[in-house]
């Protein structure tokens, strides 16, 4: 114990320093110290609570990214060769399945950012370029300011024909494969080969008559238009892979049932959802979006007919009057050269005025109405440093079912290791069907689109996924110009060639002879 005297002195030490203190002091002493250690530890507690919270939304948020990552990782059918060999992991190719997320297009997320709106903003200032010139050149040349859309209305010649015709080979694909898959179901018993059988060659017969020989024959007999015969080419494609998709994706399922179990089509909504939604791949259920942006819609379809004006003066002001002109000179090699060189520049800007047009404005106003909420139509393609890439990320609505029904399809026939054949199996069936589109377009069989096709095949092998850096980029875009170059170049002499040299008679050598070789006026 310490004497009295200290402790008389400590006590009043500590009077005086209380005889000093602060009104705030004085406001703590007043309401006593309890309230204020009871505030402390009540915000202690709201703090904590936040962290906690903070920390559980950021945990979903990571894993939710994480999650949409690994589902959209592109798949590895492509590339030449896989980094692992275990027999495990060439298996796992053929249990991959497509699945249906939640997402935006890149475009719409890139938009976002001011540098790459301001690229946008120097297309649409090229277009107002080429917009001034035709007036100026219009108002020199004839003394009137008029813009002219010949080359336009050429084009969309006779459409009304084109959509007449594109009726009844909607209501063939609505009805038919629907019909013939709803009747199988319904039969199934004893004779389920026999119903199948003559089921399937029905429904083959009755597409190969509406949807294939229909557009032909009207396109044939009333010399359509170019534009109009792109639509109904590109909408007999469609329908064949969307039938073919739903067929392929609903008969397993029936195929499989016990003789017992009670057997049933998919609902007529859920198919005709999936004739209009911009998937190429049939399911039951797809994400949807809560509501729709008709905004959205009114701005991605003005986009994409700015898109088609655009065409129209690149094609009229760079490449009409050249090859116009070239067609009456004779054929010469220093010509072709030089033709090739200057359709580079219209060639790439025609392929992304026709990848924006289409994979972006066209796919999303219909995906939007639809509400259909997975948007990634398209990948970072313009990134790529190999062709094998390059041609996972152009299209990923065509890639995934050439990857799902031509490649998976083709390891189950050949077994897992054939990934060589599997993989020119794929790109076969897409160089003929480019080729088929070409020829119905424009008329002529010129195997342009068939022999690129055929390089690229040969540049997805040598160009892999191993290489990587700004070289490799720089050089897949290189080859893009050229590639574009030749196609626009040899597309459009052959054009004006056959319109200025008609054939004397049909042949058979006449028809399928490139005449832009020969003819000279």
């Amino acid at each position: 114990m310490e004497p009295a005297g200290p402790q008389l002195r400590r006590r009043e030490g500590l009077e005086e320093k209380q005889g000093n203190i602060s009104p705030l002091n004085e406001s703590t002493k007043e309401h006593g110290v309890p309230d204020l250690v009871q505030l402390t530890r009540h915000m202690k507690a709201v703090k904590e609570e936040l962290l906690e919270q903070a920390h559980q939304q950021l945990n979903e948020l990571f894993d939710r990214a994480l999650w949409e990552a690994v589902q959209s990782r592109p798949p590895q059918g492509w590339t030449s060769a896989p980094q692992e060999s275990p027999k495990r992991a060439r298996e796992s190719n053929l249990e991959r399945r497509k699945v249906f997320i939640h997402r935006k297009s890149l475009l719409d997320e890139l938009m976002e950012v001011q540098h790459f709106r301001t690229i946008y903003h120097m297309f649409i200032a090229g277009l107002c370029v080429f917009i001034i010139s035709t007036l100026a050149i219009d108002f020199i040349d004839e003394g009137r300011l008029m813009l002219e859309f010949d080359l336009l209305i050429f084009s969309f010649g006779q459409l009304p024909l084109a959509l007449v015709t594109w009726l009844p080979m909607f209501l063939c694909t609505l009805l038919a494969p629907y019909q013939a898959l709803r009747l199988w179901a319904r039969r199934r018993g004893q004779w389920t080969w026999y119903v199948g059988a003559g089921l399937g060659a029905g429904l083959l017969t009755i597409q190969a008559l509406v949807l294939c020989a229909l557009p032909v024959h009207v396109v044939l007999k009333y010399q359509l238009s170019p534009a109009s015969r792109c639509i109904l080419v590109f909408e007999q494609v469609r329908f064949l892979m969307k039938s073919y998709s739903f067929l392929r994706e609903a008969t397993p399922a029936l195929f499989h049932a016990k003789g017992g179990e009670k057997t049933q089509a998919p609902s007529f909504s859920s198919y005709l959802y999936f004739l209009f939604c911009p998937t190429l791949m049939y399911r039951e259920n797809y994400p949807r979006t809560t509501h729709i942006r008709w905004n959205y819609v009114a701005k991605n379809f003005a986009q994409a007919l700015g898109c088609l004006f655009y065409a129209c003066f690149i094609l009229g002001r760079l490449c009409v009057p050249v090859f116009d002109n070239m067609s009456r000179e004779p054929f010469s090699t220093r010509a072709l050269v030089l033709s090739i060189m200057h359709a580079t520049l219209p060639g790439i800007f025609m392929l992304l005025l026709i990848f924006f047009a289409f994979l972006h404005c066209w796919l999303n106003a219909f995906a939007e109405m639809l509400r259909f909420a997975d948007r990634m139509f398209y990948r970072d393609w313009w990134n790529s440093t190999s062709f094998s890439n390059y041609y996972r990320t152009w299209n990923v609505v065509v890639h995934d079912w050439l990857y799902s029904y031509i490649y998976q399809d083709g390891l189950r026939l050949l077994g897992v290791k054939a990934r060589g054949p599997a993989m020119l199996s794929v790109f076969l069936v897409s160089a003929i069907v480019h080729e088929y589109i070409f020829c119905f377009v424009l008329g002529f069989f010129y195997p342009v689109m068939l022999i690129l096709f055929l390089i690229g095949a040969m540049l997805n092998f040598m160009m892999h996924d191993k290489h990587s850096g700004p070289v490799w980029n720089v050089l897949l875009w290189t080859m893009l110009f050229l590639g574009q170059g030749i196609m626009v170049s040899l597309y459009c002499q052959e054009w004006y060639a056959r319109k200025q040299c008609p054939l004397s008679q049909m042949t058979f050598w006449g028809l399928v002879t490139p005449r832009s070789w020969s003819c000279h006026i």
